[in-house]
């Protein structure tokens, strides 16, 4: 049984996972070694277009809900609201994080600290999510495919439900690769993420707000 969270304790939990996840993802974008994989499809499908990286994002995460439709199996406006309202603030905040990281000496910094911050940035990610997903009141669309994937099917497994949810940014990384013959956000940053981020997920579960313990998920499949 979980303990209801009053409406200040939901605003800070968001809060803090919103800005932790765009810290994170602008952090990788900048350093460029490495994004997570939802992150660095929409670096490669902006470089690809000539479309600015947040308006990409945003496309994403429309593409996602369409496909979180499909997986719950039927419309829930509620979840999409919530959807929305988490993607357009998130959007914005990885192209401004990014920009600023830009402009810091953090770019300009030996390569094994570049690797380490980049791999700094994918926990901020992984910990971003657990955070949102735990709380379960608006979620972005990618994250949101990841909670009903790992509790609908995969018996709340972070790890392998990361891993799914990681198949479409692939086969989006892979088209771009042949229509422009280069690849950005692609390094060791994006091979940790892949292999790391459903355990530091699933770890954060435990040890990052232990108090904080999965809400609505009952409602989570059918919202």
């Amino acid at each position: 049984m979980t303990t209801r969270l009053t409406v200040r304790q939901q605003i800070f939990y968001f809060v803090i996972s919103i800005v932790l996840n765009g810290i994170g993802n602008g952090l990788t974008v900048a350093l460029n070694l490495g994004s997570a994989l939802w992150t660095a499809s929409a670096v490669n499908i902006s470089h690809a277009s000539h479309l600015p990286l947040n308006a990409i994002m945003m496309l994403i995460a429309l593409f996602a809900i369409l496909v979180n439709i499909g997986l719950r199996g039927r419309v829930s406006f509620r979840a999409i609201l919530g959807n929305i309202i988490f993607a357009l603030p998130f959007s914005y905040l990885v192209g401004w994080f990014s920009s600023f990281f830009m402009q810091t000496p953090v770019v300009d910094l030996p390569l094994v600290a570049r690797v380490l911050l980049d791999f700094v940035g994918i926990g901020l990610i992984g910990i971003a999510i657990s955070i949102y997903q735990r709380l379960n009141i608006v979620l972005h669309p990618t994250d949101e495919m990841m909670q009903l994937v790992r509790f609908k099917w995969l018996h709340g497994n972070a790890w392998k439900a990361q891993i799914s949810s990681f198949i479409p940014p692939m086969i989006a990384i892979m088209i771009t690769f042949l229509l422009t013959h280069q690849l950005y956000a692609i390094n060791l940053g994006t091979a940790f993420s892949l292999i790391f981020q459903g355990y530091i997920i699933g770890l954060a579960d435990v040890v990052i707000f232990p108090k904080l313990k999965h809400q609505h998920l009952m409602q989570n499949p059918d919202k």
